[in-house]
């Protein structure tokens, strides 16, 4: 035991040279080649006093015959029948990292395509590993699930200390990565949302159906984003790995991570570019989806944890009013006896009637409060999607 302790304090003392040596090997650089720094002297070194020893570098994790490693950015891109964009999508985002030394993965999440897109996906990791410039990952699912899905299954594998999503139509450009980083590392912003204050989308079919769902969105939400459903946006990393995206609530990602304690959250106009290839897979059904998802958030966040407060609230409201309507039947009933008036039965009184169903239906809410209570939101399958293969 004494010696294990001295080879501790021998590891410390070599990991203050490697941070005293960062000069020469370079560790904040993202375009070192991580070889070169298994093969340093004093690596070697510590390896040999102490096997289980772990040097820890913001850039690079070392480890005896294992190496794990953590990037500035990841970057997931969900897409669908995307083929002809992606080859130049990874080209603009390689170029931009290039310029801006940045560590980086591309995470591509096909989403069911029928085209060539997981055969293109798969070539540019190739190329990407022939090169050593950045990562790419991809996950294929066996059938469309939605965007929702794939972003959800992206965020679990990000390791980037910023996450930038964006959609694989080339509308998102790459150039506005620089400056989200920067607000989200250096402003403390724990989500920064795009704001395509120009569009190029059918004004009709898109923009005014937009403007008046985010005019509604910001009224819900109390966010004041102009753009609550722009596909590119950033995010600190433990902000993806508390939120928990399902059905089609990606257009309300700013609201789940508000929901999660994240408050601090910004808005950068971006640039919106016209769609070189294909067509848009999203139709005007998503407005009304869109609505029906804001209205669920907004009773999930008010009323997810204590359903009882709703539920119940309501159902004792409507079994007393019954109660009391009852009461009031009968009591007319006995007063028309007791001055010799003919009065109607109380089985063909429709008032009495109307009070008995609102005692029911009140103590049919007040159960479907207890049984709220008792499955909180605990659909353990919610978030399993069958997912072809990974790369």
């Amino acid at each position: 035991m004494h010696n294990l302790h001295n080879y501790k304090t021998i590891f410390r003392l070599t990991s203050v040279y490697l941070r005293a040596d960062k000069h020469r090997l370079n560790l904040g650089d993202p375009a070192v080649n991580p070889d070169r720094i298994s093969h340093h002297p004093i690596y070697y070194f510590s390896i040999f006093l102490y096997p289980g020893c772990v040097y820890r570098k913001k850039a690079v994790t070392l480890q005896a015959n294992k190496k794990v490693y953590t990037m500035n950015i990841s970057i997931v891109v969900p897409l669908f029948n995307e083929a002809e964009s992606l080859p130049k999508l990874y080209e603009w985002i390689a170029r931009v990292m290039y310029e801006n030394h940045f560590s980086y993965e591309i995470i591509f999440v096909n989403d069911g395509s029928t085209d060539e897109s997981w055969q293109v996906i798969e070539n540019l990791k190739k190329e990407a590993d022939s090169v050593k410039q950045g990562e790419i990952h991809g996950i294929c699912f066996r059938r469309n699930y939605g965007k929702s899905a794939a972003l959800y299954c992206g965020f679990r594998i990000a390791q980037g200390d910023v996450v930038i999503t964006m959609d694989a139509d080339l509308q998102d450009s790459p150039d506005e990565i620089p400056e989200l980083y920067r607000m989200i590392t250096v402003d403390g912003f724990d989500l920064v949302s795009g704001w395509k204050k120009k569009r190029y989308d059918n004004k009709l079919t898109k923009n005014l159906p937009s403007k008046l769902f985010n005019a509604t969105a910001r009224k819900v939400t109390g966010i004041p984003l102009h753009d609550m459903n722009c596909g590119l946006k950033a995010y600190r990393n433990e902000v993806v790995k508390n939120i928990e995206v399902f059905s089609e609530m990606h257009r309300y990602i700013p609201y789940l991570a508000k929901n999660a304690g994240f408050t601090k959250i910004g808005e950068k106009v971006v640039v919106h570019h016209k769609r070189e290839f294909g067509v848009s897979k999203f139709g005007m059904n998503r407005f009304i989806n869109g609505y029906l998802d804001l209205m669920t958030l907004w009773f999930l966040n008010k009323f997810g944890k204590q359903p009882m407060h709703f539920f119940g609230l309501i159902g004792s409201l409507m079994f007393f009013i019954g109660f009391v309507a009852v009461i009031v039947v009968a009591a007319m009933k006995l007063h028309a006896l007791s001055q010799g008036v003919h009065a109607m039965l109380l089985g063909t009184n429709p008032y009495f009637h109307i009070a008995i169903l609102m005692m029911i239906l009140g103590c049919m809410l007040f159960l479907a409060g207890f049984l709220g209570e008792l499955i909180i939101r605990n659909s353990q399958s919610r978030n399993d999607y069958l997912i072809k293969k990974e790369i």
